[in-house]
């Protein structure tokens, strides 16, 4: 199913539709970016990471990948030891086992919203986007080279 709909300027656009039970084998997920904010005074930021939860595939994984390069070129005294440091943290959380520490015994969505909690650190979720995959973990990868890399 699929709506019309006729912008001011006159062009056509095309909304495809899924309803409950169209969605093939597709599951929703969410994702938020996260983002490395050297100086929180300026409000620069690059994009290094992206975790994904899906609650069908009881999914939450990050990747994440710095540009030391960017990074610098915002801050030349960034910690980038501390920012690696804090980035592999989050992919351990969302791994979970023993690496996650306490928070080994929440289900992914706890440590998804964890997560994504607003947060006034140098390493900063951004805002939760959503969408449909049937594969979770290779839509993390792809969110990764599509907005990060």
């Amino acid at each position: 199913m699929s709506e019309r709909h006729i912008h001011m300027a006159g062009h056509v656009t095309e909304r495809h539709i899924t309803r409950a039970g169209q969605g093939g084998d597709r599951d929703v997920f969410e994702y938020a970016l996260l983002r490395v904010v050297p100086r929180v005074e300026r409000g620069e930021c690059v994009n290094a990471g992206v975790v994904v939860y899906c609650r069908a595939r009881g999914f939450v994984g990050a990747r994440t990948h710095l540009d030391e390069a960017r990074l610098l070129a915002l801050d030349p005294r960034a910690d980038v030891v501390g920012v690696r440091a804090a980035l592999g943290a989050i992919e351990r959380h969302c791994a979970g086992g023993e690496e996650a520490g306490q928070a080994a015994a929440d289900d992914a969505g706890r440590r998804f919203r964890w997560l994504i909690a607003p947060r006034s650190t140098v390493v900063q979720p951004g805002p939760v986007h959503t969408g449909l995959t049937a594969d979770p973990a290779a839509e993390t990868e792809r969110l990764l080279d599509l907005l990060v890399r």
